[in-house]
This record gives C-alpha cells, sequence and structure tokens, in this order.
C-alpha cells in the first residue's frame, strides 16, 4: 500500500486532498473558482450551504455539487424565459 502512493506526484496527492468531503474557505473557494472573498459575501448573505465547526466555516462537497447544480437549472432557465420572449 505505501509503494502505491509513493507513485503518485505531489499534484496527484494535492488533488486528492481537495476532494475531501469537508473543505475549509480555501478550499471551496478553489473548488468553486471564486475568490474567498466572494465566498464570504455569499455567507454573509446566506446564498451558499456551509456550517460552522468552532469558529471556522466548513462546506460539504456534495451539498455545494447540489447547490452548484441548482444554480446551474435556475440560470438555464432564466436563458430560456430571455429565449422564448425574444
Amino acid at each position: 500500500m505505501r509503494g502505491a502512493l509513493s507513485t503518485h506526484s505531489r499534484g496527484d496527492a494535492d488533488s486528492i486532498q481537495d476532494l475531501r468531503e469537508v473543505m475549509d474557505i480555501r478550499q471551496a473557494s478553489r473548488y468553486l473558482s471564486i475568490s474567498p472573498d466572494t465566498l464570504y459575501k455569499y455567507l454573509s448573505r446566506g446564498k451558499i450551504p456551509a456550517f460552522k465547526l468552532g469558529n471556522r466555516w466548513r462546506f460539504k462537497k456534495s451539498m455545494l455539487d447540489r447547490w452548484m447544480e441548482r444554480q446551474s437549472q435556475a440560470g438555464d432557465a432564466m436563458g430560456h424565459r430571455r429565449g422564448s420572449s425574444v
């Protein structure tokens, strides 16, 4: 088992770590491709699913995936409405 891990490059190890189920602000902002400041803004407005562990915000990858899917569907629906009214 140890030999299998040693065959991964450092980049692979970082990618595996980024796929953790629970992420902090930095990891979640990187995962969502937005700045930490934007993520804090979404948090303050209650726009994104998160929870506090102690005094730190945490994000579940599965919840972020569902949130992104809903955002995508809402954007698609708005695009269809705009397209149909033209």
